[in-house]
């Protein structure tokens, strides 16, 4: 009966050649691959080399004993998981208790009878197996888990935010519109007003002592040269709040479920505009210069809002690269920089690099970069999901890349890549 799964092994660990002869010939008859070790050290780098499926160890042998070995084998990483079955004359208590403490998962009981032998090789592998398809199963439902809780709270962070921006623009939209909407019969009144104030002085001419006191106190005609600058100025500041209402709207719309051709450039825009209160000046950190080296780009087919997103944190990261760098005194260069660039590489895909000259990152993180809920930052300053988020848009929403090139002390360039028109 052929037992085996796969091309794994079983290493006999015996310094007796009968007993040796006696366990090979029931492995081999019953179709398992077997290997042999005559003492515990050579045992032990057997097993560090290419580990076996499990253990056939002697106790008493010449050297480190079956104990001394199965201890060893348990204190390294490399070996620790692989079951171990002792096989020994000493049936007393005290030896069976101090090799299950070891770590031993069973005792096969000298002279051996092969039917128990291939019971119990049987049971433990099987046990071991089923072992290891629940780690995998464990493994694979932890990803899962986590990859549906970035998803969750990437909706939940996108709704809310969307919400938060469309209600403030929504906010802002009727007071503006108010008044945008008066300025132009109020032009109108003052015009009217100012040309019966002018046929007033061509009708009389020598006003009376008490009027000539207010025009002066007044200074009616700087005035009437001033009102019509004012109404310019609020008509061009009511076009500027409504241009950065749409702006805020254009940030946050809903298009999760839809993709659509979109302005990258004009997406990158909006996120500075809206992170522009952290690049300015602040106590003793100076004001942070952004770079723009933007190529020729078309519209892209993408999520907008999404990808929005993805500028918001890297570029919210980079922010806080360069006020840790400041606060460490790190700074390679002391004129904090983001740069952005833009182009379209050989393969015709669109390429975004962000790029800031902050503290960096060490190489012990980068592995761990995009991974959920890992983060470097302090309690409360950071959740761990921004970058995880980021990827999983680029990657997973737009079959894109998300990467970083970063040394420490002296900055991080994160590069994104998308196709122009994503599947």
């Amino acid at each position: 009966m052929a037992t085996t799964l796969d091309a794994r092994f079983i290493l006999i660990v015996d310094d007796n050649p009968t007993n040796l002869s006696v366990l090979s010939e029931a492995l081999s008859n019953a179709g398992f691959r077997f290997r042999i070790a005559v003492d515990g050290e050579s045992a032990i780098a057997q097993a560090e080399r290419n580990q076996p499926e499990l253990i056939l160890l002697d106790v008493q042998m010449p050297g480190i004993d079956g104990f001394e070995t199965c201890r060893r084998l348990k204190a390294n990483p490399v070996t620790q998981n692989i079951p171990v079955i002792f096989t020994t004359a000493l049936a007393d208590t005290d030896s069976k208790t101090q090799g299950f403490s070891l770590g031993a998962v069973d005792y096969i009981p000298k002279p051996f009878a092969q039917e128990e032998v291939l019971a119990r090789v049987r049971v433990h592998l099987q046990l071991k197996r089923l072992t290891e398809s629940l780690e995998q199963q464990v493994s694979v439902r932890t990803a899962d888990l986590q990859k549906a809780q970035v998803q969750m709270v990437q909706q939940e962070k996108l709704s809310t935010l969307g919400e938060l921006i469309a209600g403030v623009a929504h906010e802002i939209n009727n007071p503006i519109n108010f008044i945008a909407n008066n300025i132009p019969p109020l032009e109108e009144y003052i015009a009217g007003v100012t040309e019966i104030f002018q046929l007033y002085q061509q009708e009389y001419p020598s006003p009376t002592a008490k009027i000539t006191t207010a025009i002066k106190n007044l200074d009616l005609e700087f005035a009437l040269e001033d009102i019509p600058k004012i109404l310019y100025s609020l008509k061009l500041g009511t076009e500027q709040i409504e241009s950065l209402s749409e702006s805020l709207r254009t940030f946050s719309r809903s298009d999760s479920d839809v993709k659509v051709f979109a302005d990258l450039h004009k997406g990158l825009d909006i996120t500075l505009m809206i992170l522009q209160h952290r690049l300015k000046a602040r106590g003793d950190r100076p004001r942070i210069e952004v770079i723009k080296s933007y190529g020729t780009l078309p519209e892209v087919n993408c999520y907008a809002g999404q990808m929005n997103q993805v500028f918001m944190n890297i570029l919210a990261n980079a922010i806080d690269a360069l006020d840790e760098a400041i606060k460490l005194n790190k700074l390679s260069n002391p004129i904090l920089q983001i740069q952005i660039a833009t182009e379209i590489d050989a393969d015709g895909w669109v390429v975004i690099r962000i790029t800031d000259n902050g503290i960096g990152i060490p190489e012990s993180v980068k592995p761990r970069l995009f991974e959920p809920l890992f983060t470097t930052k302090p309690v409360g300053k950071g959740t761990g999901l921004g970058l995880s988020i980021a990827s999983q848009i680029v990657v997973e929403k737009h079959n894109g890349t998300l990467e970083v090139n970063s040394q420490l002390g002296r900055g991080s360039e994160f590069t994104i890549k998308i196709p122009i028109i994503s599947t």
